[in-house]
């Protein structure tokens, strides 16, 4: 395995200059919603990898826009209420058991 060119690392770099980054929550300091919306943004995260399955595929399988799940995976939680990422687990894992401690 050869260390990438400049040229391609300028390009990656370029690519990444407009891209959204993901949403790192502060665990110690957050408060308890912002705490359960992460958890619940992660279960997409897994569902996704573990079906193998791309965004859009998602997006079908929940019914809505691919930018909504984008912000998903994203953990864009400021965008969602715990209703609404429940309801949309729902769908894709309906047997989920949650517990909040």
């Amino acid at each position: 395995m050869t260390f990438p060119s400049n040229k391609e690392i300028q390009k990656v770099l370029k690519k990444l200059e407009n891209v959204e980054p993901t949403f790192v929550l502060d665990r110690k300091n957050a408060s308890s919603v912002d705490k359960i919306k992460y958890d619940l943004c992660r279960e997409f995260v897994d569902y996704i990898l573990s079906n193998k399955i791309s965004q859009v595929e998602l997006a079908d399988e929940l019914g809505i826009d691919k930018a909504r799940v984008n912000k998903i995976i994203k953990y864009r939680i400021e965008v969602f209420t715990i209703d609404k990422l429940l309801s949309l687990l729902n769908i894709i894992k309906p047997s989920k058991e949650l517990r909040v401690s």
